[in-house]
């Protein structure tokens, strides 16, 4: 598998694996960290049907969640799944409320993103509240336009997308 660990500048991404289960049961545990994700706040055996998930997915894709680590230390996850409600293949990201506030979110989801794109997802998408400006910051920093809304739960959701065409991107600062 290390042919897809990820470096940024500050960051490494590592697909997720159950080596990284204690980690990842605390950052889903974490209400600062996911409380506005599908489903909210995860319990240990939601944590591992989860972690069960995104190996399979991994498997038969060749892409999917990342531990994203900073000087070692789980800051949070981010990559692709495929979404319940079938729109498609969404990227997803979660970091700590302690690591927030640096541009580490956006840094690691470009990553991930480029990573589905190169693994042959043509189209990915991510579904953001539309008050969670944090997390529309980062979609749009990355270069995801809003395509469609819908409501959950009483709340306006934003369906944003990221599509490459078969010249590429449609614009090289995208990503």
């Amino acid at each position: 598998m290390s042919l897809h660990i990820l470096r940024t500048a500050r960051l490494t991404l590592t697909p997720v694996s159950w080596r990284d289960m204690e980690d990842i049961a605390r950052l889903k545990a974490d209400g600062g960290a996911f409380a506005m994700m599908l489903g909210g706040v995860r319990n240990r055996q939601q944590a591992e049907a989860e972690m069960v998930s995104d190996i399979t997915f991994w498997a038969k894709h060749g892409t999917g969640m990342f531990a994203i680590r900073e000087n070692d230390k789980l800051i949070g996850i981010t990559g692709v799944h495929e979404r319940p409600d079938k729109r498609g293949v969404a990227l997803r990201f979660a970091i700590y409320p302690w690591a927030a506030g640096r541009g580490l979110a956006r840094e690691a989801a470009a990553a991930a993103l480029r990573h589905a794109h190169a693994a042959g997802f043509p189209r990915v998408v991510a579904v953001a509240r539309d008050s969670n400006i944090a997390s529309r910051k980062v979609l749009g920093g990355i270069g995801m336009r809003v395509c469609e809304n819908f409501m959950r739960g009483g709340h306006d959701m934003l369906v944003f997308e990221s599509v490459v065409g078969k010249a590429g991107l449609a614009s090289p600062h995208e990503l």
